[in-house]
């Protein structure tokens, strides 16, 4: 997961709808099935998905009125404390 891209997928969110997000997920997994897919492509597939996922996430935090600079490191960490265990 990247910073960056969570941040600016947050911002879309903010300016669009999160339902763009979702269903660029739901297309994004149904593409994952394709069995001609590389390794490397499906990886690539996946670390988009986590990415949206992750901006799905800080939105709703910042929707619970977190904000949004706390909100993105709030979930950092915890995906980093994840991965630490």
């Amino acid at each position: 997961m990247k910073l960056p891209v969570i941040k600016h997928l947050t911002q879309f969110i903010e300016d669009n709808d999160e339902d763009f997000v979702n269903e660029t997920i739901e297309t994004l997994e149904a593409l994952t099935e394709v069995s001609s897919l590389k390794d490397e492509e499906l990886d690539v597939i996946g670390e988009l998905i986590s990415n949206m996922y992750g901006a799905l996430e800080v939105n709703s935090m910042i929707k619970d009125g977190v904000p949004q600079k706390e909100a993105l490191n709030s979930f950092m960490k915890r995906v980093l404390g994840s991965i630490d265990k």
